[in-house]
């Protein structure tokens, strides 16, 4: 006002502020003792956000609002710091370094059971390439032993050669001694079955589920 030479009443009527909101002086509350009580309870009470801090607050017989307690909050810097999970990056790259790298490297067996409108109970054995993700076989009957396994991997290893590895779970199916290398010949290229680990066993199962699905 005093630089363009204009009255107060001129001056709020352009700017559309009323006179009595121009003059009221700006009333100054003391923060500290609330800030001090503050920062007691945040101490006190670790894993407490803001909120449920004014809730306290409350308790106490305090007159506040969140908004209050969130500037102080912010102010002295109570909120808790969020950690990244840096584990799960570590994780991941624990599993890619077992990734198939070429075809014939690691087939994976897995076993799925359904029921028939009849209440006849049945078995699905899939076997894939965990590199080219192609289904080798796929084995349907209503009971699968160890040596049908055996039989269905000697099959798939006279016409595409023995695979380095083949990853399976803890089924009965695989921890048979018929399963056990040096037991008999037919067996005996079947050395090298490893079991396969929770994220492994999960990429494994999702051409079984596909399959599923699909039927």
């Amino acid at each position: 006002m005093e630089q363009h030479g204009l009255s107060e009443r001129r001056a709020c009527r352009l700017v559309g502020l009323a006179r009595s909101t121009k003059r009221r002086a700006l009333a100054r509350r003391d923060d500290e003792p609330l800030r001090q009580r503050l920062c007691e309870l945040a101490r006190k009470r670790q894993r407490f956000g803001y909120r449920r801090l004014t809730a306290l607050l409350r308790r106490e017989g305090e007159a506040v609002n969140p908004k209050r307690i969130y500037r102080l909050y912010r102010e002295e810097k109570l909120g808790l710091r969020r950690l990244r999970r840096q584990h799960s990056a570590r994780r991941l790259t624990a599993a890619e370094k077992h990734l198939a790298e070429r075809p014939n490297q690691r087939w994976a067996l897995d076993f799925v059971s359904d029921t028939l409108a009849t209440g006849q109970t049945f078995r699905v054995l899939t076997v894939i390439d965990e590199y080219t993700r192609e289904s080798l076989a796929i084995e349907v009957d209503t009971s699968l032993p160890a040596l049908r396994v055996v039989r269905v991997l000697q099959q798939l290893s006279e016409g595409r050669g023995r695979p380095e590895e083949i990853r399976v779970d803890h089924g009965p199916e695989f921890v048979s001694r018929v399963m056990e290398p040096g037991v008999s010949s037919e067996t005996s290229c079947f050395a090298l079955l490893i079991p396969a680990s929770r994220c492994r066993t999960v990429m494994s199962s999702r051409s079984t589920e596909d399959f599923v699905t699909s039927a």
